[in-house]
């Protein structure tokens, strides 16, 4: 039931002669924004309608608009949810009719842990300002943090009015260490770039317990990981981490072959395996430089569904331990693994007899749903191919959770962090079986700035905020909980989507988008009680323009900025010292989408964009060279003013190559810094100069392809690797005595 109330917005929007932007700023999309020149850009009417159309308001004209507009807004008697922080008094709104007899209602709380509190509302009201078309407004108990369910009982009313109330801690989880004030330090890798004598040619979850160990070891405390979410088996070129088919699923093909217990047991898969060719195609794959990923899957792929079959012999038919471990895996990942395991096998097969079919767009009609009765033909006709991706999902949960264990084990304060991307393919499992929680009519990205004068767009569709607030945050709590299992950290990349993104109607660029507002303060009320329960502390990637409103609200959620060397100057162009970052960050010198610091230095990529025509204004490129001229200038002037510049390195940067003393100053310039978190990259420890990744490219270079130039091994067998490791361990051990 819907209160009819007086609307005074309503009117507001009938004596203002636009009703489009009203209507607009009701929804949260705003009709124009700050530039990257400081300048106030309007957005484009028919960009505002096609975005309200995309969230179902009728855009035929003023009148529908308007009505539409009556009907998405008017308000409940109870608001879905309520989400309040620790020590708040927890007061809740109704919108109730002056003639409601308030004598006529009981509360009632179910809490998540099932414990039942009730009262009367008479003896719980605050204030109750219906006289002048107000709201009443009553108090109630505090409450532990969860989720917990509020009914509002009327008497001769068959249903109650129902709420959530979530109750949050005030901000996000820390470790112990962190707490205490120490200064931590770790890499940070892109997996598939790790290279091991035995992997599969692409870094795999035993490559990556490999690493941990040997950090650990050297005394740091974390590994940070590109996203690991599920691509597209199907199709493995489509290679983008930040790409994903899901983001509450794994990249199978991470999954390390011979350490899956079924291996050991099957003698198919191990005459595969070592069989001469087989042996030749993994040596081929592993010496080269770039992942080829359609050879990795074939090798992996061909071996992984014989595990299957052992696993459902030997266990499954037998109802053994680990049979059981896989049905409750099963059970706890429900609908959403049913979705990712149908699609696989459903793209899977549609992809073997036709390789143009890229996505669920492309499918057959009748299979564009997975609510379709096609769909759900087709599961039940092939389970077995279904079952088969819920095991693979399955493995590797179980190898990634094993190396976090590892990790602790090893008595690293932090283990493995995670890389949360900002959204998924428009393509891919999530918006196969959406039902309304993403805006498939829209995708992300950025406006145009100084360095991209035409903007980015993603082609990732974004959560609706409005319907999660109509289903009590679900599908984003239930992302946090995916994603912060088997890690001590997530890190959240554009953070800054948590407050506003930058929303395109589906086939437009960038240049015709607008800024759709987030429910920001409920959204990192949730992620702190999340945190919480999964012992994950949260980094939050906020580069590139930062709205002032969003600064102290991630301080004070205990969200750790991220603080990129080469972006903290000051207006004269000098550096500010490292000692002078917030405490509350991670800091780091380069980062996936920047050239490595040899190829910072060198120039690399200012050449490689001119090659692949990144730059066709001339004048903008030779001021990009100056720029970095200057650059490199002032970062040898403030690493030598704070004591980290050998002597054996001159002083004028005209002169001075990127090499390993100067990449070894840097690293430790940054360490001696105040930022609980350091991140390097294992690229700069081996001089390399080309990136994993150029933003803006799509065909013109390999991205999320190229390797690291040696093995694990040779890497930690090199006496200069160790011999920075330890000064890094020391410099930060000095830096939490400060």
């Amino acid at each position: 039931m819907r209160a009819v109330l007086y609307c005074p917005w309503r009117k507001a929007m009938k004596d203002n002669n636009n009703v489009l932007h009203q209507v607009a700023e009701l929804a949260g999309l705003k009709n124009s924004y700050v530039s990257a020149w400081g300048n106030e850009a309007k957005v484009s009417d028919e960009t505002l309608i096609r975005l309200l159309a995309s969230l179902g308001y009728d855009t035929k004209n003023d009148k529908t608009l308007l009505s539409s507009a009556e009907k998405k807004h008017k308000k409940d008697v109870l608001s879905t949810v309520q989400v309040v922080r620790d020590n708040e008094l927890l007061q809740v709104e109704m919108n109730l009719g002056k003639s409601a007899r308030i004598s006529e209602f009981s509360w009632k709380i179910t809490t998540e842990e099932g414990e039942v509190l009730e009262g009367y509302l008479q003896s719980q009201i605050v204030s109750d300002e219906r006289e002048n078309d107000g709201t009443l407004l009553f108090s109630l108990p505090t409450l532990p943090w969860g989720y917990h369910k509020l009914e509002v009982i009327r008497k001769r009313r068959k249903a109650p009015y129902e709420m959530t109330l979530i109750v949050t801690p005030k901000a996000c989880f820390k470790q112990d260490a962190m707490l205490k004030g120490k200064k931590m330090w770790g890499p940070s890798v892109q997996l598939y770039t790790l290279r091991t004598p035995h992997n599969w040619g692409i870094g795999d979850f035993g490559d990556l317990k490999q690493l941990v160990g040997d950090i650990a070891v050297r005394g740091g405390d974390f590994v940070g990981l590109n996203p690991i979410h599920s691509l597209f088996p199907a199709n493995p070129e489509g290679a983008s981490p930040y790409s994903p088919s899901s983001r509450r699923w794994l990249n199978i093909l991470y999954i390390d072959v011979c350490s899956v217990p079924e291996f050991a047991l099957c003698n198919q898969a191990q005459e595969l395996v070592g069989s001469a060719e087989f042996q030749q195609r993994l040596a081929d794959a592993r010496q080269s430089h770039w992942v080829n990923y359609s050879e990795v899957s074939a090798l992996k792929m061909s071996v992984l569904p014989l595990l299957f079959s052992e696993f459902k012999t030997r266990h499954l038919d037998k109802k053994s331990a680990r049979a059981k471990a896989f049905l409750e895996f099963v059970a706890e990942g429900g609908e959403s693994l049913l979705h990712q395991a149908a699609f696989d096998a459903l793209h899977n097969s549609l992809y073997s007899q036709d390789n143009s079919i890229w996505g669920w767009p492309v499918f057959p009609h009748e299979l564009q749903h997975f609510d379709n009765k096609a769909v759900q033909k087709y599961i039940a006709d092939n389970r077995d191919q279904v079952d088969l991706y819920m095991y693979l999902q399955w493995v590797a949960f179980t190898q990634i959770n094993d190396v976090q264990q590892f990790a602790e084990n090893k008595g690293m304060d932090v283990g493995l962090y995670r890389d949360l991307a900002v959204g998924v393919a428009d393509s891919g499992s999530e918006t196969w079986a959406d039902h309304g929680n993403l805006c498939l009519d829209v995708s992300i990205g950025a406006p145009p700035d100084i360095l991209g004068p035409l903007g980015q767009n993603w082609g990732l569709p974004p959560l609706n905020p409005h319907t999660l607030k109509e289903t009590s945050y679900e599908a984003y709590v239930q992302l946090l909980r995916a994603n912060m299992k088997a890690c001590g950290a997530l890190r959240i990349d554009h953070v800054l989507g948590l407050l506003r993104l930058w929303w395109i109607p589906k086939g437009e660029d960038a240049t015709k988008g607008a800024y759709m507002h987030y429910p920001v303060e409920d959204m990192l009320s949730i992620l702190a009680l999340e945190s919480h329960r999964y012992q994950c502390s949260v980094i939050g990637e906020d580069l590139g323009t930062v709205p002032d409103e969003i600064v102290d609200l991630l301080a004070e959620a205990g969200i750790h900025s991220y603080k990129v060397f080469f972006f903290e100057t000051s207006e004269d162009g000098g550096f500010y010292s490292p000692a002078h970052y917030q405490e509350q960050s991670m800091s780091a010198l380069c980062t996936h989408d920047m050239p490595t610091l040899r190829g910072f230095w060198h120039c690399d990529d200012l050449k490689m964009g001119e090659e692949i025509g990144l730059y066709p204004d001339p004048e903008q490129l030779k001021e990009l060279f100056n720029t970095r001229a200057e650059s490199k200038q002032e970062i040898l002037n403030s690493v030598d003013f704070h004591g980290y510049l050998p002597e054996g390195v001159g002083r004028d940067a005209s002169f001075v190559p990127m090499d390993r003393y100067l990449s070894d100053a840097l690293q430790c310039h940054l360490a001696a810094g105040s930022s609980t978190l350091l991140s390097l990259q294992l690229e700069d420890w081996l001089e390399m100069d080309k990136p994993v990744n150029i933003p803006g490219t799509v065909n013109e270079y390999p991205n999320w392809r190229r390797k690291l130039s040696v093995t694990l091994d040779d890497i930690f067998n090199r006496p200069q690797v160790n011999e920075l490791t330890k000064r890094l361990t020391d410099i930060r051990a000095q830096a939490s005595q400060k």
